[in-house]
């Protein structure tokens, strides 16, 4: 197992199948939140993944600044359950940071990131920046990593 980082014309057809289905099965099937998964921002993003024989084990989008928020962001954050309390969601959130840094600087970035995770967010220096909203029918918060000055 690898993890990949690509743009979205550098996917193969059976990546990007396989990350949709990923996305799907966690977000919509099993968080029962039908929303717009095609939003249109995946042809903007570096997806970053792990895959195990044709599984994505671990995904998340990174967002260049300007695209959705005038930061860069992280989000579309998976792992499959069979592989959660593994470790992995660790790995992807501080690869992703790691990406962000080393390919377009030390700066803010942003997370719209489910009540549920805050402290697993917090846990790599995210702050709340909004109240407690639903979205979908689950519970979200605002949150951002600021650069120390």
């Amino acid at each position: 197992m690898n993890w990949t980082f690509k743009t979205f014309d550098q996917l193969t057809n059976n990546e990007l199948y396989y990350i949709l289905k990923a996305r799907v099965d966690i977000f919509i099937v099993e968080q029962n939140s039908p929303y717009k998964d095609m939003d249109g921002v995946d042809q903007d993003a570096v997806h970053l993944f792990l895959e195990n024989q044709g599984k994505i084990i671990a995904y998340a989008r990174i967002i260049p600044k300007g695209v959705l928020y005038k930061q860069p962001s992280i989000g579309r954050i998976v792992v499959d359950n069979q592989h959660r309390k593994s470790g992995y969601g660790r790995l992807l959130l501080q690869k992703s940071i790691n990406w962000i840094e080393k390919n377009w600087g030390k700066q803010d970035i942003y997370l719209h990131a489910q009540v549920y995770l805050r402290d697993f967010y917090r846990s790599f220096g995210f702050e709340e920046i909004s109240d407690s909203y639903e979205e979908d029918g689950i519970p979200h918060v605002d949150m951002i990593r600021t650069v120390p000055e």
